[in-house]
């Protein structure tokens, strides 16, 4: 099933975190309507009953970096 990563950086150098943009990771399911393996033929009501309609719970990410944060890092 396809899901959802969200990667937060804690950047140890100012202590400041950055939400990184979320990023689809799509499976290679069938029967997952999101997956660019679905047919496209495979429409309602069929799809409905028979494939996942939903995103898995989402992966979430923190590393945490060694450094200043973006915008500290260009500040003087």
């Amino acid at each position: 099933m396809c899901y959802w990563r969200r990667v937060r950086n804690h950047y140890k150098g100012c202590g400041h975190t950055v939400n990184l943009p979320d990023e689809e990771i799509k499976c290679d399911l069938r029967n997952c309507k999101f997956s660019p393996k679905h047919s496209p033929t495979c429409v309602p009501p069929q799809c409905s009953t028979m494939c996942w309609q939903y995103h898995q719970y989402p992966q979430q990410y923190a590393p945490q970096i060694d450094k200043k944060c973006p915008k500290c890092s260009s500040r003087p």
